[in-house]
């Protein structure tokens, strides 16, 4: 009987619930009170079943689930289980692998990305002649603030605001009587910080101008100068002079920039001082480290309140040489003592001085120490020189970092307007450009007459659509974008505003905001400077309402300009120019798609591309054109014909870019290189 209980297997299921423990760990109170074998009272009645245990071995035990670990243990060392462990284990590892191989692969193949100065076209606001929100007849900051959705409305997000610190006002305000501060007429300090904030926080970028050549006589350091107090004393340029009979005698024949001699006798110091611009403007003496550091402090200032870059102007005036010598004559046989312009010297001594590519370069410098937050790069842009050479010099060295770009006033300072000029003044600046470096265009600014006055009215959107399809950063001074005028009046001198001759301010006038009353840009019962008299025809409402006009266009060739990778960072090359139209087309490697400007700049004409570049389809279609009527249609590529101030964007699909030709590879430049991917849908640089 015994043998017999110990070959079966006892089984007891309990009468009350039928208990089932399947491999889990019994509950210890359920344990306690059900299996307590002190009472016989408690225990449920069993029933015995008897299982051979022959028959158990020949059942193979299977996975299931719930199982306690020591079954699983037992599992997960077979072969099958462990080594489908491992395959995918090292699968993962693998793909893991190839996702950072992947990644360093498109970061180190990608070219790089165009910063917020090279993206977005560039709005210069004169802010006198912006928008007046306190009724003076004066624009101011304030008023900038309450404009800033017609910058975005633009598809603009980078705005330059001229010199707006306290200062007499003379000079367009370039003679600066403190660096520090706001002129009343345009605002406070904090003004400036709410315009600064509401700038930013509509995802805009804000540079400056910064005159370091000179200050104001009013400055604290000239009259601190003139009286010969501590480290002040040579913070100017004093030489000494004769003075007998109320006439001077200078130290030299230097000429100011505005005409007679550039030195003016101090009745306090009893010297001259030199100024290189008006009589109230001394230049100061970049020789004094005390006077570059007073620079240093005023970048650092104005970086520290937020804004995102400056540009600097009259930087060739910064040294002067110290020998004081003569200026050679230009006409050698003129009377030495008649010259009184400024074009009547040769300014080797007084202009673009050795030392003062490296005074330029240590504002860089300054500036690279607010640059190293990721997103807030700060542009320093500048003024350039009459030689192209000498200005390309301003974009520094390989190695060396000066300015982003010097302006270019190549498009502005044109002597007549043709197909030809417009490919001299684009091929000049193209050329000369350092490898590596990014090309700026502008065709309008505070001291140069507007297009519509310079070179007529019914030019002024090809121009644009020049400025907007050319590779690099556009320049837009204010009012273009509606093809304002200069206004016609002879009481917009500076001597009717200031009492001091300098500077005429025909292309100032305030900006036409609608047609009401001062064209919308004051309150006041007058402005400080006339509103042109077409204003209730050209304004900024009345053109959002017309679908043909100047302002739309220039809208629509921003985000034309914005979305098509070709136009904003591909190839340009040159493809035709004659006495009245100039062809370029912008490509991307990697893009069959590619873009054909057909701009006339002279009087009616046709041309046959189709015989210039045998490649070009026989048909393209007009993507935008100066008359709106146009764009949307196909046009045969064997007869192209535009009328004077017409430009074309034209449309088309090619498996042989023009950069790619033999015949046009002097004639195509890239500034930023890089390649499509349609398989990827990125870019990348080794094409």
């Amino acid at each position: 009987m015994v043998e017999e209980e110990a070959k079966s297997l006892p089984m007891e299921l309990s009468e009350k619930g039928g208990v089932e423990n399947n491999g889990f760990v019994q509950n210890e109170a359920f344990d306690d009170k059900e299996t307590n074998t002190s009472s016989q009272e408690e225990m449920p009645k069993t029933c015995i079943v008897d299982v051979d245990p022959a028959a158990m071995e020949g059942l193979a035990l299977k996975p299931y689930a719930g199982m306690p670990k020591e079954v699983l243990l037992k599992f997960s060392s077979q072969a099958r289980y462990r080594v489908t462990r491992e395959i995918l284990f090292w699968l993962i590892i693998a793909a893991a692998i190839v996702l950072v191989c992947a990644t360093i692969a498109i970061i180190a193949l990608s070219p790089k990305c165009l910063d917020w100065w090279q993206a977005s076209p560039i709005y210069q606001i004169y802010p006198r002649s912006f928008k007046d929100s306190n009724m003076d007849g004066n624009g101011d900051l304030k008023g900038i603030q309450e404009k800033l959705d017609h910058i975005t409305y633009l598809n603009i997000k980078t705005i330059w605001i001229t010199s707006f610190y306290k200062s007499p006002l003379k000079d367009l305000g370039y003679g600066a009587e403190d660096f520090y501060d706001i002129d009343p007429m345009f605002g406070s300090m904090s003004d400036f910080e709410n315009l600064l904030a509401a700038i930013h926080d509509r995802g805009l970028k804000v540079i400056m101008d910064l005159i370091p050549n000179h200050t104001s006589d009013k400055h604290r350091w000239f009259q601190l100068s003139r009286n010969r107090t501590g480290k002040y004393t040579d913070y100017y340029i004093w030489q000494d002079c004769t003075q007998a009979a109320g006439l001077v005698t200078p130290p030299n024949n230097w000429v100011s920039v505005f005409g007679n001699s550039s030195w003016q006798f101090d009745d306090v110091r009893k010297q001259c001082y030199f100024h290189q611009f008006g009589k109230d403007e001394p230049d100061l003496n970049f020789r004094s480290l005390a006077v570059q550091q007073e620079i240093h402090d005023i970048i650092k200032f104005w970086l520290g309140k937020g804004i995102d870059g400056f540009s600097f102007s009259a930087l060739k005036f910064l040294l002067e040489a110290t020998h004081l010598r003569d200026e050679p004559q230009v006409n050698k046989s003129q009377n030495p003592e008649s010259i009184t312009a400024y074009s009547q010297l040769y300014h080797d001594y007084t202009t673009t001085q050795v030392g003062m590519h490296d005074i330029i370069r240590s504002f860089r410098q300054t500036m690279n120490q607010f640059s190293s937050e990721p997103g807030r790069y700060r542009f320093m842009g500048s003024d350039g020189e009459d030689d192209i050479e000498a200005t390309m010099m301003y974009y520094g060295t390989t190695f060396i970092q000066e300015a982003d770009f010097p302006f270019n006033f190549n498009l502005i300072n044109m002597k007549n307007l043709s197909g030809n000029s417009i490919f001299e003044a684009v091929n000049l600046w193209m050329k000369n450009m350092p490898a590596g470096k990014w090309p700026n265009w502008a065709v309008g600014s505070p001291s140069a007459a507007r297009i519509s006055s310079r070179i007529g009215k019914e030019y002024v959107n090809v121009m644009n659509m020049l400025l907007l399809t050319l590779p690099g950063t556009p320049v837009t001074y204010y009012g273009e974008e509606i093809g304002m005028e200069n206004i016609v009046s002879e009481n917009v001198s500076e001597e009717h505003i200031n009492s001091d001759p300098v500077v005429t301010f025909p292309e100032k006038s305030p900006m036409q905001w609608d047609g009401e009353v001062n064209a919308g840009f004051t309150e006041g019962n007058s402005s400080w400077l006339p509103v042109n008299s077409d204003y209730q025809s050209v304004n900024v409402e009345i053109q959002m309402t017309w679908s043909n006009s100047t302002l739309n266009l220039y809208r629509e060739l921003t985000l034309l300009r914005n979305s098509e990778l070709p136009i904003h960072r591909g190839w340009m090359c040159y493809v035709w120019n004659d006495s009245n139209v100039f062809v370029y087309v912008r490509e991307l490697d990697g893009l069959d798609r590619v873009f054909m400007m057909v701009l006339n700049f002279g009087q009616e004409s046709t041309i046959d591309l189709k015989a210039i570049v045998p490649s070009l389809p026989s048909e393209a279609i007009i993507r935008l054109s100066t008359n709106f009527s146009n764009a949307g249609k196909a046009v045969n590529t064997k007869l192209i014909k535009t009328e004077m101030g017409e430009g074309l964007v034209l449309e088309y699909k090619t498996a042989k870019p023009v950069h790619t030709m033999e015949a046009f590879q002097g004639n195509c430049f890239v500034a930023e290189k890089a390649c499509y991917s349609s398989a990827f849908n990125l870019l990348y640089v080794n094409c």
